[in-house]
């Protein structure tokens, strides 16, 4: 038996307001995950644009030199 037909007959049992509340619940889960889905695409599309044209740049890789030298910047 699947989840959706166990909760079926657990719902079949409750009256009809604490049917109401689960439906409530459901459709805040689904509405949740929509949310969360609209987040990702956004984010993926923020970095995406962020990222743009670096692709053709040189790839350049620091050394810890180069990141005392920040610390010491950073510092002043």
């Amino acid at each position: 038996m699947s989840v959706a037909e166990r909760i079926c007959q657990h719902l079949q049992k409750l009256d009809g307001p604490l049917q109401v509340e689960v439906f409530d619940f459901v459709k805040y889960l689904e509405s949740k995950v929509e949310h969360q889905t609209d987040e990702l695409t956004w984010s993926d599309l923020s970095l995406s644009l962020a990222m743009r044209g670096m692709k053709d740049e040189e790839s350049y890789s620091y050394t810890t030199e180069d990141l005392k030298e920040i610390r010491r910047r950073l510092g002043d």
